[in-house]
């Protein structure tokens, strides 16, 4: 991008990480009482709280200050459907299971998205208070550390992450391909929050990850985040044929053909 644009992309970053951080605060100081408030979604075990639904809004309120007139896609309350021009794209609680357990493994992820490709991304955790950035074509970072994927090149060596869907019958073809996959890998992961394993592929934490069934704001961030960071980014229709229409996908590049040559051989574009 010409440093016009890279201006004005990093001042979307700013933005992004200002309401993702207000958001992260509220999402921490209310869990006690937010976690006694949970209702369903696709099934028993899709849940939503209370503080979902305030930190969406919360986000939604202060784009509308920030960024007036741009519309919002959210997780909780929906929004527009449109892809061209500038839309933010929220998840205001990224892992609300390990939220309502109690695991600090989740996060507030805030991605503004120009014709449907992130551009700028945030993703900040409430626990620990660390704050993933991504800017298009400018790089990636995790509180201002410059963030680089791995270098591995072996995948019998290589730390692998997954997840899998609420729905019963499809989470057990997730796990028949993945059981066909781990005994070719170092080991598997599955901790709960795609933007969370998409940004550890970016550090290095993660040599690999793949999953079925995101949502464009399970990835927004997160992909653009681990994309700058060098890594292979796949995103869902990207590869029909192959990881399946549903897949989003990120791997360091000495390992990503491989480990998608063993994906497709596991069968993961029929979960």
């Amino acid at each position: 991008m010409n440093g016009v644009v890279v201006a004005q992309t990093e001042a979307l970053v700013e933005v992004a990480v200002q309401v993702a951080a207000e958001a992260a605060e509220l999402v921490l100081a209310t869990r006690g009482n937010a976690v006694t408030q949970v209702d369903t979604k696709s099934s028993e075990t899709d849940v939503v709280t209370a503080a979902d639904r305030a930190a969406e809004q919360l986000v939604r309120d202060r784009l509308a200050q920030l960024r007036p007139g741009e519309p919002v896609l959210g997780e909780e309350a929906g929004g527009t459907q449109r892809l061209d021009g500038l839309v933010w794209v929220v998840d205001p609680i990224d892992g609300t299971v390990n939220y309502l357990y109690g695991l600090p493994w989740y996060a507030v992820s805030l991605a503004a998205q120009l014709d449907g490709v992130s551009v700028a991304g945030a993703v900040v955790e409430p626990v620990s208070g660390r704050v993933w950035t991504g800017l298009r074509g400018g790089g990636a970072w995790l509180d201002g550390r410059p963030l680089r994927a791995s270098a591995a090149r072996r995948l019998d060596l290589s730390l692998l992450a997954t997840g899998f869907a609420y729905a019963t019958e499809r989470r057990q073809r997730q796990a028949e391909v993945m059981g066909r996959v781990v005994g070719q890998v170092r080991d598997l992961r599955r901790n709960g929050a795609a933007s969370l394993e998409l940004c550890a592929v970016a550090a290095g934490w993660l040599d690999g990850y793949v999953e079925h069934g995101l949502n464009r704001w399970d990835w927004a961030a997160g992909a653009l985040i681990a994309e700058e960071a060098g890594a292979v980014v796949r995103l869902p229709g990207s590869d029909p044929e192959g990881l399946g229409a549903e897949a989003t996908f990120a791997a360091a590049p000495g390992i990503a053909e491989q480990l998608r040559a063993v994906l497709v051989e596991a069968g993961i574009n029929q979960v």
